[in-house]
Formats: structure tokens, C-alpha cells, sequence
């Protein structure tokens, strides 16, 4: 989610993680399984279609990035004695969400199984939350709908914002921390999964948001390589603009000089950085954005980076990532992606601020990936052209409200959706590729904003038809027709994780096609469920060509 947007969508995410634990009811007989680092005691859980899981929380996957471990890649967790409490959560990661949560001390994992046989060989779905690198935790994310269909869920946390995410491209500091703890995360998994009934041949990695784009990005890191056996991308990939940092060294020391340092000797910001309380190095990422970054793009910069090469100091990626996806520099394995029909929702009212700037500077449309590369004549041509094809010629408006939700689906989601899918099958994968668009009370995103008379699902509605929480609650057992729609939906997304294809039987009345260059066939994720070929066409046509004439990888 993008948290400067919208306070609205902050405040639910914060209201899901106060509440989360009313998802699931604890019953009797606490279970005990041994992992590599101990036993661990978790609890027996009701969900809401009346059967039972095992849940174990709050488990230490990694030791605690404390001290001078602080921007290092992690290091393997500590065994203990005698039996580990399972039974809550551990510290969500240290963040600001209106206030400073969390902790430091956050590496924890959670995990829900239907069984504990060694050899149930149960496929495993691991989910990376989103939240802008910025926010969130996998504390959010309940089991009820998923585990219907007999997967394992397991959710993690990892080290946000400047935590996480600060390269002061040296070995001490060089970036992705956040990125090697969900890799420490993922060979955790395939070390004790076997212990709680999963199939360690057999991981789904699959998130929304920037956690899309990092299960994508795990795709291409040579680091995650044999850690995972199929991928769901939701609503966003690894070449979005918002998902690639730049100029992280000179944000840092912005951040440095915000919390009281004005220096330009890195060992010394390393130093002031270590010496601070976590909650301090939070809430930077606004505070540090320059006066192009304030229009262009989304503000998320804290993020994943491409690494300089140090000797002793592996890297998380260290080459661009549209580079290896268009060079075909990675091991393939069969991903799912997609976007929601009105991603750009949750950012109108935002935008709508913004306008004046706009309409006199269209330019500001461009990506930032493209801005870099054209003229100064190049880059406002653009723009004129980004602008005139939503509106024609005359300036947007406060009533524009659907066409301004389409240009941001547009820019910030759904092209570079495209991109990638073209790119990766067009080397060597297979995928398959939606567009998410039911329209019913549970786009709890979209009804928060108060846009409900807007076309489009929102970003982050597609979230309540997955994962059972205190928001739809009410709606999914007082509503017939939505509980058909929830186990529609989620058996598209287990299936894709037992078989590697989402509509193996034809079950559900469709069959969903493969991706393929010349078609681009993609389903429509929705009433009804129907394949299409290439979605909102005539839209990614004038993004294609603007990223043609950049001179970048696009559709061909």
C-alpha cells in the first residue's frame, strides 16, 4: 500500500493488527513439534467453517538484526532449551503507522497446518505482505479461506524502511536487508516445513503490493534460487518504478542530516545510524523525498537496490532487474500475476491535490525509469501525450475521478504487469496473468474511500477475498453469495500451488490459458469468470509506445 496516500488504508491495516487475533479461536490440546532449533509448543485453532488448524506463531527464523547486525544480512537462528511458547505472535517489525510500533528484535514467522504427519507432503503457500517496504506484518494475514483448500499458509516479517532498506553502498551497509531476512525466511522453511506436515518440494511464494514485487524479485535473485517452486505476483512486480531505489546513498545522508547528523563521511552516518533507537529510523520516508520525487512516481524509496559487489558480502541482486529479466538470466518456474481493475483507487484522492501541478507539468507523468533516459524535450512530449490521451485537450479535473483512477492503474501498476509477463514468458516462462474485478461488499478498500460508485476493485480489495479478518467478518457468514466467491477465488490460487496451473479440472467452469506473446490471454477475475487477450489494450498501447521510443524492454 502506499501509506502517504491514503490514511484511510493505513488506519484499516492498523485496525487489522489490533484485531487479528479475534480471526482465530483457540480450542484445546496444544500441539508440540521439534524444528532444527528446539520444540516449539503452538495451540489448536477453529476457523470459520467450523474445522480446526494447528498454529504456531512467533517463530524465530533468524537471530534478532540487533546491535552490529543492525543493515547486515541476517544470521541463522539460535537453538533454545526446553519448549518455545508458539502460541502469539512475536514483535511486528519497528515501523510508523500514525504512531511507532514494533521492534527490532521481529524475524518471526507463523505457520498453520490441517496436520503434523512427516509425510502429509502438503503444498505450502508463504505470503510476503505488502506495505511500500514501509509498513505491515504477516501477523494480518489469517488461514481460514486458504486453508479450505489443503495448503499450508505460512507468514513472515521482515525489516522495513530505512531498517531494512538502507544501502550506504558499503559492506557494512549495502542494501536489501529486508530482502535476506525473507531469503533467511524462505531456507527456514525448506529446513523444518517437513516437520509440520509440508511439502518442502513443493513452496509457493505469493504477495500483494511490494510484497508482489518481491516474490518477483526473488525470481530473479540468484540468492533465493532453489528456495521456492512457483510464484503469485499481486499487484506489482520488481520493475515498477516503485519497487527499484535510487540515489540510496544520498538519501540516506538526507536522513541523517533530518535525525541531527550533517556529515559526508559514510563510516561516521554508519556509526550515528547504530547509536539510534529504532524508532527513529522510521517514518524517513517522506521526510527524505526531492522536489522531482514528490511528483513523479509513488514515494516508496527504502526499498530494494542494486548492489555494489564487495568481496565476503553476497548480494541480494546486484544487477538491474529489467536487465536479467530481458537478458534471460534467471531459472524460470511457473508464475501467476495480475492487477486489479482500479489499482489507482486508493491513490485519486491524493492525486486530486496534486492537480494544479499537473495539468502545468504533465511530465511528471512519466516514470522515472524513462525520465532518466530522454530529453528534456523528449520527457515533456511525453507528457503532453500521457495527458492528452486520458483527457484530450483541456485539463483534468476534481470530476475526473474514473479517468484519473486508470491513468494510475495505468502508470503504476497494470503496464508494468504486462511487461513483465511479455518479458518472462517471452524468454522462458510460463505464466498466467488476470485482472481482478469483483465488485461486492468485501472491496473493503474501495468502500473505505468512499468511492464505491467508481468503477474497479481497488488496490489491496482483492486481500478480503483471501484472508479472513475482523473487517469481513460479518460479511462472509451473513452473505451466501460472497463465501462462493471467496473459495472461487482462493481455489484459483491453491490449485496454482498444487499444480502449477490455476484451473487444472476445469471446475470452475473456465479454463485459464497459459500467457503467450502474440495472444496475451489473461482471465478476468470476476462475474463472470471469462479468458480474455490482451486487457485494457488500448491503454498499455500508449504506455508501450512511450516505452518503445524510450528505448527499454517492452511488449514487441
Amino acid at each position: 500500500m502506499f501509506s502517504s496516500n491514503n490514511i484511510i488504508v493505513c488506519a484499516i491495516l492498523y485496525y487489522l493488527q489490533i484485531n487479528v487475533a479475534l480471526a482465530l479461536t483457540h480450542v484445546n490440546n496444544d500441539p508440540i513439534v521439534r524444528v532444527n532449533e528446539g520444540k516449539l509448543k503452538g495451540s489448536v485453532e477453529k476457523l470459520v467453517d467450523g474445522s480446526s488448524c494447528f498454529s504456531f506463531k512467533g517463530i524465530p527464523y533468524a537471530a534478532p538484526p540487533v546491535g552490529n547486525l543492525r543493515f547486515k544480512a541476517p544470521l541463522a537462528p539460535k537453538p533454545w532449551k526446553g519448549v518455545r511458547d508458539a502460541k502469539r505472535f512475536g514483535s511486528i517489525c519497528a515501523q510508523f503507522n500514525t504512531t511507532f510500533q514494533g521492534d527490532e528484535d521481529c524475524l518471526f514467522l507463523n505457520v498453520y497446518t490441517k496436520s503434523l504427519d512427516k509425510n502429509a507432503k502438503i503444498p505450502v503457500m508463504v505470503y510476503i505482505h505488502g506495505g511500500s517496504y514501509y509498513e505491515g506484518s504477516g501477523d494480518f494475514f489469517t488461514p481460514d479461506f486458504l486453508l479450505q483448500h489443503d495448503v499450508i499458509l505460512v507468514t513472515i516479517n521482515y525489516r522495513l524502511e530505512l531498517l531494512g532498506f538502507l544501502s550506504l553502498e558499503i559492506p557494512e551497509a549495502p542494501g536489501n536487508a529486508g530482502m535476506k531476512d525473507q531469503v533467511a525466511a524462505l531456507r527456514w522453511i525448506q529446513n523444518n516445513i517437513v516437520k509440520f506436515g509440508g511439502d518442502k518440494g513443493s513452496i509457493t511464494i505469493f504477495g500483494e503490493s511490494s510484497g508482489a514485487s518481491s516474490v518477483t524479485y526473488h525470481l530473479l535473485s540468484p540468492m533465493s534460487e532453489g528456495l521456492f517452486h512457483k510464484v503469485i505476483a499481486q499487484s506489482g512486480v520488481a520493475i515498477n518504478d516503485w519497487a527499484i531505489g535510487k540515489d540510496s546513498k544520498a538519501r540516506a545522508f538526507r536522513a541523517g542530516k533530518i535525525l541531527g547528523k550533517d556529515t559526508n563521511d559514510v563510516q561516521e552516518l554508519l556509526t550515528f545510524f547504530r547509536g539510534l533507537n529504532a524508532s527513529s529510523l522510521t517514518n524517513l520516508t517522506f521526510a527524505t523525498l526531492t522536489p522531482d520525487e514528490m511528483y513523479r512516481g509513488l514515494p516508496e524509496q527504502f526499498i530494494p537496490v542494486t548492489e555494489k559487489k564487495f568481496p565476503n558480502v553476497k548480494a541480494f541482486i546486484d544487477e538491474d532487474p529489467v536487465k536479467i529479466l530481458a537478458q534471460k538470466r534467471f531459472k524460470p518456474v511457473p508464475l501467476m500475476l495480475g492487477y486489479n481493475s482500479g489499482e489507482g483507487l486508493v491513490l485519486v484522492k491524493d492525486h486530486i491535490t496534486k492537480l494544479d501541478v499537473y495539468n502545468k507539468e504533465p511530465s511528471f507523468y512519466v516514470p522515472r525509469e524513462l525520465a532518466e533516459r530522454v530529453s528534456r524535450e523528449k520527457l515533456i512530449d511525453f507528457g503532453d501525450r500521457i495527458k492528452k490521451f486520458y483527457v484530450g485537450d483541456r485539463n483534468i479535473t476534481e470530476k475526473d475521478l474514473n479517468i484519473i483512477t486508470d491513468m494510475q492503474t495505468d502508470m503504476h501498476f497494470a503496464y508494468s504487469t504486462h511487461r513483465f509477463a511479455h518479458l518472462y514468458t517471452y524468454t522462458c516462462g510460463v505464466s498466467y496473468m488476470y485482472r481482478f474485478n469483483y465488485e461486492t461488499d468485501l472491496n473493503i478498500i474501495k468502500i473505505a474511500l468512499g468511492l464505491r460508485d467508481l468503477k474497479g476493485v481497488s488496490h489491496a480489495d482483492e486481500l478480503f477475498y483471501m484472508f479472513y479478518n475482523y473487517l469481513n467478518e460479518k460479511l462472509y457468514k451473513n452473505q451466501k453469495n460472497l463465501r462462493e466467491i471467496v473459495f472461487k477465488v482462493t481455489k484459483l490460487w491453491t490449485d496454482f500451488a498444487k499444480t502449477g496451473q490455476p484451473t487444472p479440472n476445469n471446475d470452475l467452469g473456465v479454463t485459464w490459458q497459459p500467457y503467450t506473446r502474440d495472444g496475451r490471454e489473461y482471465l478476468n477475475i470476476g462475474e463472470p469468470m471469462t479468458v480474455g487477450r490482451f486487457a485494457d489494450k488500448e491503454r498499455m498501447e500508449l504506455w508501450n509506445q512511450i516505452y518503445k521510443e524510450s528505448g527499454v524492454p517492452h511488449l514487441e
